[in-house]
């Protein structure tokens, strides 16, 4: 099974973190048992779940991304400002 990034499930709301951990064990489950057919399922789910947090982690980045450029910005008017 493949986890998903730190970041990612730091983002997840309790119940997606809860569904997450649960299926992740189930998943881990199948692949001691050698039932990967089954683990493939438990995976696909997994990825559909992360899905929303995924967005959430790049929502924040554009968010840092405008409030950089904004202070680049008011960084470039200050520097008009006292040139003139």
């Amino acid at each position: 099974m493949r986890h998903c990034s730190v970041q990612v499930r730091g983002l997840l709301t309790r119940e997606e973190l809860d569904r997450y951990n649960a299926l992740m064990e189930v998943g881990s489950y199948l692949e001691s048992q050698e039932r990967y057919d089954l683990a493939y399922t438990i995976q696909q789910e997994v990825d559909i779940l992360i899905l929303p947090a995924i967005e959430r982690l790049k929502e924040k980045g554009r968010a840092r991304d405008r409030a950089t450029a904004e202070y680049l910005e008011s960084l470039s008017k200050q520097e008009q400002e006292d040139d003139e």
